[in-house]
């Protein structure tokens, strides 16, 4: 296991090298219920008010590290958005290609090859934040996060990325 306290993995996100990958913070519960509608929150599965508090975490742990601001792109799902704009870290953008695939398996080698080249062909900037489900994120990484544990993954993405460190604020 990557230690959570690698200074080169944080170093490298903050100066562009890597990017933070997340799954979305608790929301309790398997998959969404057979009426999910990605337009109405009430029929998807929900942050929890300790989902949230787990979001709100992430700003002053990502400070420590040095980083204040960062691109946010999220899920559109509601439980990756909520999580994305608690973390109040900077302007949430949708990116489709971070949507789950859970109940749809066989889409998650299209969309792991989109978020490779959206992430790719960003400019240099704040640190990127990716906020997504543990489907995409074991897709791309073999790792399997808990509920708002993130992985650092070393620049250019690729179909076999260098996972630098996985790191949570816990809670």
């Amino acid at each position: 296991m990557v230690n959570a306290d690698n200074e080169d993995a944080w170093e490298a996100l903050r100066e562009g090298r890597a990017v933070l990958m997340l799954r979305h913070a608790l929301a309790p519960g398997t998959g969404d219920p057979g009426n999910f509608d990605l337009d109405d929150c009430s029929t998807q599965r929900n942050l929890n008010e300790q989902g949230r508090e787990q979001a709100r975490a992430w700003k002053p742990f990502l400070q420590k590290q040095g980083i204040r601001q960062a691109r946010v792109f999220s899920s559109q799902w509601c439980r990756c958005m909520e999580t994305a704009t608690e973390m109040n870290m900077g302007t949430v953008t949708e990116w489709p290609s971070l949507n789950s695939f859970f109940g749809n398996r066989g889409a998650g080698g299209m969309a792991t090859k989109q978020t490779i080249a959206l992430v790719n062909d960003l400019d240099e900037g704040a640190p990127v934040v990716l906020v997504s489900h543990q489907v995409n994120i074991t897709r791309l990484t073999d790792v399997y996060p808990t509920s708002n544990e993130g992985v650092i993954i070393a620049l250019p993405l690729s179909e076999n990325p260098t996972v630098l460190a996985r790191v949570s604020p816990g809670g």
